[in-house]
């Protein structure tokens, strides 16, 4: 059985940017396993050499050599990470030099400067759109009024993780609803969503997938067996035809191309923060 590679998002700052870039490359090897876990706010000598230490366990213990996404601007930091031996891919080398060419200015190797752009206006919008997915979840609240995004679908497809997605990188107010046992029985689309059909999206899993997912969270319970999950998935798949909703599988798609799927889909124009 071939090992799982440990892959490690090391930053100076909160990582977010080192594991975006880091998983949607991740994602083009299906057939390796990965273990990730990100590393922030190592802007110092000893933080780095903690890491680096870190880092070596970890890939001795796989038997394998650790991936390293690093964000580290400082040079000495990324030398001493590097000592860890794991493969270091630095999301900044492919694009300094030709920046620097193109501008004709050397880059000013100051740590954490991303955070000193920050847009406060983009920023409280961002919160905002937090706010707004953790209190609409699961429908929770059932006012849609100020929704840009409703996504619906059975119980654990994907729904939630991709709201605070879209909430964290693009300040969107995303919530979602969660077909229940009654909507799914009667075979349309709950009253409360159909004032908001053009916010809808639908998302569906493999019910295969959901059983493993389910089990997880309530092992051995008829919400997780698995024709508990064939069932769900087909009555809300056959509603979602009759209603014409755009429907995207989360199966074996990342949390990123859900998110482009539907902004694209919905017709929103949204910059990543």
């Amino acid at each position: 059985m071939t090992p799982t590679r440990p892959v490690f998002y090391v930053s100076d700052g909160t990582g977010i940017t080192a594991e975006t870039i880091g998983h949607s490359l991740l994602t083009q090897f299906a057939d390796t396993r990965f273990t990730t876990d990100r590393i922030p706010f190592v802007d110092t000598a000893d933080k780095a050499r903690e890491a680096s230490q870190r880092i070596r366990e970890a890939g001795e213990a796989a038997g394998v050599r650790p991936i390293v996404v690093n964000s580290c601007v400082d040079n000495e930091l990324y030398r001493i990470i590097a000592e860890s031996g794991g493969l270091m891919l630095d999301i900044f080398a492919p694009f300094i030099e030709p920046l620097e060419r193109e501008l004709g200015e050397t880059r000013k190797l100051r740590v954490g400067q991303a955070h000193g752009m920050v847009d406060f206006e983009a920023y409280h919008r961002r919160i905002n759109a937090m706010n707004y997915a953790l209190t609409h979840d699961d429908g929770m609240i059932m006012d849609f009024d100020d929704a840009e995004i409703i996504l619906v679908g059975v119980s654990r497809a994907g729904k939630t993780p991709t709201c605070v997605y879209l909430a964290l990188h693009y300040g969107i107010c995303a919530a979602n609803y969660p077909l229940t046992e009654e909507d799914l029985e009667a075979d349309r689309l709950p009253a409360k969503l159909r004032p908001h059909r053009h916010k809808l999206f639908g998302l569906t899993i493999d019910p295969i997938r959901l059983h493993q997912i389910r089990q997880e969270r309530r092992p051995n319970s008829k919400y997780s067996q698995l024709d508990t999950c064939k069932r769900e998935v087909a009555q809300a798949e056959h509603i979602f035809r009759n209603e014409r909703l755009t429907t995207l599988s989360t199966t074996h798609t990342s949390i990123e191309e859900i998110s482009s799927k539907v902004l694209t889909t919905l017709g929103i124009h949204r910059e990543m923060f």
